[in-house]
């Protein structure tokens, strides 16, 4: 790794990795507390309220975020017009996406989870300011970033503490993931501000740009949706079959592999992007020298996730959740694997995302998504969780191997590694 990446690469990687273990380790000890304290019910409302609106992210996001990255790389003098055009594109989507929640709430009656809705939707206004963070990534300023999420962090788990204490709603636990982003943009701005980095007179839109951008994103605006749809579909097969619990016990599954375990895999392949976006555009044999090794560290830390939970998963579940969890234990000795897969996707999509090659990134999430509403229609009612789980880990691995062996160009380049 030494030989291919340069010390700035791995500053970069080690505040997004600090990050990420920092947040594993209070996870570890409130949220547990916060899944006990709400039980599986009304855990399962709040997911499945998240995973809803998590269909409509590439929406919210318009796959902006690579895209921006590469070309504030590509041309750095027009920075401030891309975050500018991307800020207000994402902005203009918001706008309509959540008139179009209204105007839906407006029509449909008495419905058990519109405050819900309404609230983490609200979430998505203030995370719009993540567009700083493509700047700062495009320039390896990973300090910041984590400067902003661990003091938001710190802030939110004191209040996330408070909540389990008093024995506070779903609603509080729901309020807490917008004053979370919204904290987090407001560093932002600050410490930007502060050092001269966002000067807002600049911040002007260009439909020209704009529409550039949206051309180069629109693979992942579908191939994202694609996503979500297929990750979704587990939770909305669990709701329809067997209710709000089974969804909390998911939950429990996903929150244990995800947010403990994979984001850290997904932090540092995104803080080790910008080195391949740089090798690409000026020494092919350094950039495919650099793939193979970050296929090699990514594919350590899959088989790390996967034998740490399939030895100590149950021991964790019985140490930190309430018996009510009990039936997570199967669900996560199989999943726990997906990330090992996952990881082989993510910088197979950093490589589209360079050559421009992103018609294959919709290919490859239409075979996933069509995999698993087939297998979750099969296995979700006779095996509950433990289906979902069986699901989605087979539809990663035809999305994420299976699809670039059959594609014979992705195939060569894979096997050119080797």
């Amino acid at each position: 790794m030494t030989a291919v990446f340069s010390k700035k690469d791995f500053i970069a990687t080690k505040w997004f990795t600090l990050e990420k273990i920092i947040q594993l380790v209070t996870g570890v000890f409130i949220v547990p507390q916060i899944f006990s304290s709400l039980g599986t019910v009304d855990i399962g409302k709040l997911k499945f309220v998240e995973s809803v609106l998590e269909m409509f992210t590439p929406l919210f996001f318009l796959g902006l975020s690579a895209i921006c990255i590469r070309e504030i790389i590509f041309n750095p003098k027009r920075a401030h017009l891309i975050l500018a055009t991307a800020f207000y594109l994402r902005f203009i989507s918001w706008i309509v996406i959540f008139i179009g929640l209204i105007l839906y709430f407006s029509l449909t009656k008495n419905s058990p989870l519109e405050s819900l809705y309404l609230i983490i939707a609200c979430s998505y206004l203030f995370k719009l300011t993540d567009v700083f963070e493509y700047y700062l990534l495009a320039k390896k300023w990973t300090k910041i970033i984590f400067i902003s999420k661990i003091t938001s962090l710190g802030i939110i788990v004191a209040l996330q503490y408070y909540g389990v204490r008093n024995q506070l709603d779903v609603y509080y636990f729901a309020k807490l993931i917008v004053l979370d982003f919204f904290i987090q943009g407001l560093i932002y701005t600050i410490i930007l501000r502060h050092k001269k980095l966002l000067v807002f007179k600049q911040w002007t839109f260009s439909w020209t740009l704009g529409k550039s951008l949206l051309k180069m994103s629109f693979p992942l605006i579908i191939s994202n949706g694609l996503i979500m749809f297929y990750i979704t579909i587990d939770e909305l097969f669990l709701k329809y079959f067997h209710g709000d619990h089974a969804n909390g016990i998911f939950a429990t599954v996903q929150f244990l592999v995800i947010v403990l375990s994979w984001n850290i895999g997904f932090s540092i392949i995104n803080a080790l992007y910008p080195s391949l976006a740089e090798s690409f555009q000026e020494d092919s044999i350094l950039y495919q020298k650099k793939i193979k090794a970050l296929f090699k560290m990514m594919l350590v830390l899959g088989l790390g996730i996967g034998g740490f939970y399939t030895l100590f998963g149950a021991a964790i579940l019985d140490a930190f959740f309430t018996n009510s969890y009990a039936e997570a234990k199967t669900p996560l000795l199989i999943f726990c694997w997906a990330p090992l897969f996952i990881f082989i996707g993510m910088i197979y999509e950093k490589h589209l995302v360079n050559t421009n090659d992103l018609q294959k990134n919709v290919y490859r999430f239409m075979l996933g998504c069509v995999s698993n509403v087939i297998l979750c229609y099969l296995l979700i009612p006779m095996w509950h969780a433990t289906g979902a789980a069986i699901a989605v880990l087979i539809s990663h691995f035809i999305t994420n191997v299976v699809y670039v062996f059959l594609d014979e160009k992705s195939r060569k380049q894979v096997l050119s590694l080797f």
